[in-house]
């Protein structure tokens, strides 16, 4: 006699509560004058600058065709950065320092 093999119990999913954004990551920032000639002057989240300053870098073929990482500053971004060029993740900190 063959038995049936009983279905294992399912699993209750936990809901999970929404995440909510940290304060800080959505408080606007007001970039310096160097930085703001690429994102602009108005006050922005950290997140938005970050992003706007990605845009820049795309539109202007900016990042080195050999090592991706690798981000090749123009003009603007020159005054940003204070060298010609940085890693994406070194970006990020000078960035920093230009958002009071």
């Amino acid at each position: 006699m063959a038995t049936a093999a009983k279905p294992a119990p399912a699993k209750k999913a936990a809901a999970k509560p929404a995440r909510t954004p940290n304060a800080a990551f959505m408080k606007p920032l007001t970039p310096s004058p160097q930085l703001a000639a690429v994102v602009g002057a108005a006050p922005l989240p950290r997140t938005e600058v970050v992003k706007k300053v990605w845009e820049h870098i795309k539109a202007a073929k900016l990042q080195d065709a050999a090592n991706k990482r690798m981000i090749n500053a123009d003009d603007k971004l020159r005054a940003v950065f204070g060298k010609a060029q940085v890693t994406m993740f070194e970006m990020t900190k000078l960035i920093n320092a230009h958002l009071k």
